[in-house]
């Protein structure tokens, strides 16, 4: 019986070769633990940060007055062109939505801003034109197009760029849809 061993000394034989474990298990877990933060830091300071700063560089001018860009009253200043905003309303546009036979409507009213000289008098020369060109980019629109989120701003930047092809270049720098009524 001398020769038996307990039971609960067979795992303790074989842990001497196995008792590697220790730090050397940690290390990675550590490592990590250290470096992300270092990381995330590193990445938001010297890589996002700037860029962001980049984009946002030519805005900052219109939103305090500096960059070279004179001011309107209010001290919101313009961008390019003669330095005033002017702005010309299309207003109570009413179109049949495209897909429901006639049944349901959309009405819309929008303003249009520009600073070039001589904005407003090319606008109301065109306003025919103009209105044509919103009445067919709006009625090709299905209900879908017209509840899905962002459709709005789709809108908007459809009829900027139409507008602008229609006019010339970069005539109409912003479109405000003040109205937009789905019946």
């Amino acid at each position: 019986m001398a020769d038996t061993k307990p039971e609960g000394d067979a795992p303790a034989a074989a842990a001497p070769g196995g008792a590697k474990g220790g730090l050397g298990a940690w290390l990675p877990l550590i490592l990590t633990l250290v470096a992300m933060p270092a990381l995330a830091y590193g990445m938001t300071t010297f890589v996002i940060v700037p860029q962001i700063q980049k984009a946002v560089a030519p805005l900052a001018g219109v939103e305090g007055g500096e960059g070279g860009a004179p001011a309107r009253a209010g001290g919101v200043p313009a961008r390019g062109g003669s330095g005033t905003k002017e702005s010309v309303p299309l207003t109570k546009m009413v179109v049949n939505v495209a897909g429901t036979m006639g049944t349901r409507y959309l009405l819309s009213s929008m303003t249009l801003v520009g600073t070039t000289a001589g904005f407003k008098a090319k606008v109301e020369q065109n306003r025919d034109l103009l209105l044509d060109l919103a009445s067919s980019a709006l009625s090709n629109k299905t209900i879908a197009d017209l509840e899905r989120p962002g459709a709005r701003n789709e809108i908007r930047m459809e009829l900027l760029t139409v507008f602008n092809q229609a006019l010339g270049a970069d005539m109409v720098q912003e479109l405000y849809i003040t109205e937009f009524a789905i019946q």
